[in-house]
Parts: structure tokens; C-alpha cells; sequence
């Protein structure tokens, strides 16, 4: 791509198009009974490490890296995952997504991701912090067909700030789509202004400094599997204090869950609890154990 080329965040209020600062490109397919990397390609300041198996599936466990350490005003990052009918893979990154400040223009991340017939692809990243002054702007494309999969999750952390307050950040914008035969079928936009609250900063966050999302789209997802999921959310309420959760339907079949909680950690363990009992019930493997040290 040269700096005259037209990015994926071409478009109203996307400035103008530039090298990417980090790309990525993943495709993979099914071999036998595991699911390999045909295709790998990266530019910039982004990686991906050598896969490995967390259990006997035979789904591959790809990490993305970013030796750069975090997100600064301007940078744009692109990562294009496609997996192949019948594969399966787990996607995560190495550390949490740090943004820094971003006084000239805000950070921002382009996803796309390509699900075939019967694929699965459950993507897991670590938390995304946002530092002071911070503006990040992410959106995500998925295109799916409607046999396929997609898990994925995100935690949005404030930054340290040197007074001690949190909600320093100037604004995080997740944005994500999902396509089916061509049509949209799902639109999730999150956009986190602290600044716009005059009161308190945020207000509608209830007094808790963290949100966790997960957006669950597969055939397989019918009443049954969302009262499940609305009663592990129940007993994780009862369990941690400060946490505040739900679960809603989508127009296909699926779900999204909320939490909000008082740290990264209570949170990403609840989606990973609900991402085990999806696993459980769909014979995907045991629980994800995303230890990265």
C-alpha cells in the first residue's frame, strides 16, 4: 500500500490516506483435523507469533504482537483475519493494547475478519487502556456465513492519570459490523466521551471504572443458551462485588453481554467464563487459558 492508496478508513472525517503504521494479514484453512496458516503476511508494527495448541482440538492459537508497545495520535493499524470453511482458530494478542496520548489525531485499529461456511474464529484480545489525553477510534468488519462462529470480546480500562482520577481519556469508539450474504445483520457501536458528562464523567457507567463486551453470532445460539448465559451473569453479580451485568438477544442468532466492574481482571475472567460455556456446550474444547507469561 503506498501513501496515495485508499485505506480501509477512507471516508467522511478519516483524514487522509497513509501507510499504515502496523499491518497484519491472516488467512487460514482447514487441513485434515487442524487448522493451519496458509497465508501470512505483515508490515509496520505488527506481528504474529508462531501458533500453538492450548488443548487436543486441533485449533491453533495465533498471537498478535506489537514490538511498538502501544498506539500514538495518528497511527492506523490494520489486521485482515480469514478463516477457511470448517476451520477453527482462537485469536489473542501478546499484552494489553495501550493507547497514549494522541494530540494531533486519534489512534486508530481497522479489523476484518472472514468467516466461511461452518468456520469459527473466537478473538480474545487482552484489555485495551486508554492513557490520558488518549482518543482511539477501532472498527470492525465481519463478514460471515451464516453457518460460521464469531466470538469475540473487549475490556476498555482507564489509563493512570498523575492526579489519580480516572476517565482521563478523551474519547474510545468500538465499532462493530457484521455481515451476512451481503447484508448487515448486526451494528454494535460503542463510543465513550468522558467529556460530555458534565456531572460525573461518564455517568452512565454507574460508578464503575470498567466495561467488558462480548458478542456471541452462531447458528447454534438459541433461548436456551442465553438463559444460561443470563444465569452465570446472576451468580457472577452475587460473587464480585461492584459487578453489574446483562445479556440481550440479537435479531440472528446470538447474543451481546455487558458487565461493568471495578477492574480488568474480575471482568475478563466473566468472559472467559461465559466463553467456557459456549465451549462446553458446543463441544469446542475446554476452557481458554490465556496466560501469556
Amino acid at each position: 500500500m503506498t501513501a496515495a492508496a485508499a485505506g480501509p478508513g477512507a471516508g467522511p472525517g478519516a483524514g487522509p490516506a497513509t501507510v499504515p503504521t502496523g499491518r497484519l494479514e491472516l488467512v487460514l484453512a482447514r487441513r485434515g483435523e487442524r487448522t493451519v496458516a496458509v497465508h501470512q503476511f505483515h508490515a509496520g508494527a505488527l506481528r504474529v507469533l508462531r501458533p500453538h495448541h492450548l488443548d487436543g482440538s486441533g485449533q491453533p492459537c495465533f498471537v498478535v504482537v506489537n514490538p511498538g508497545g502501544g498506539h500514538l495520535g495518528g497511527d492506523r493499524y490494520e489486521l485482515d483475519v480469514t478463516v477457511g470453511a470448517g476451520g477453527s482458530a482462537l485469536l489473542t494478542t501478546q499484552s494489553a493494547t495501550k493507547v497514549y496520548r494522541t494530540p494531533a489525531a486519534p489512534a486508530r485499529q481497522h479489523v476484518r475478519f472472514g468467516l466461511g461456511p461452518g468456520a469459527v474464529l473466537e478473538y480474545l484480545p487482552d484489555q485495551l487502556i486508554a492513557y490520558e489525553d488518549a482518543d482511539y477510534v477501532q472498527c470492525t468488519t465481519v463478514s460471515m456465513d451464516p453457518s460460521a462462529c464469531f466470538v469475540a470480546g473487549e475490556v476498555v480500562t482507564p489509563g493512570w492519570a498523575p492526579d489519580g482520577t480516572v476517565f482521563r481519556y478523551r474519547g474510545v469508539v468500538l465499532r462493530t459490523e457484521v455481515v451476512m450474504g451481503g447484508r448487515t445483520v448486526v451494528l454494535d457501536h460503542l463510543r465513550l466521551r468522558p467529556g460530555e458528562d458534565a456531572v460525573a464523567g461518564l455517568g452512565f457507567l454507574e460508578g464503575r471504572t470498567h466495561l467488558a463486551s462480548l458478542l456471541v453470532v452462531d447458528p447454534r445460539a438459541d433461548r436456551e443458551l442465553v438463559e444460561q448465559v443470563h444465569d452465570l451473569l446472576a451468580a457472577a453479580e452475587s460473587r464480585v462485588p461492584g459487578l453489574r451485568c446483562g445479556v440481550s438477544e440479537l435479531p440472528v442468532p446470538g447474543l451481546v453481554v455487558r458487565a461493568l466492574g471495578p477492574g480488568s481482571t474480575e471482568l475478563t475472567d466473566l468472559l472467559l467464563d461465559v466463553s467456557a460455556l459456549l465451549r462446553a456446550r458446543w463441544s469446542q474444547g475446554p476452557r481458554v487459558a490465556l496466560r501469556k507469561y
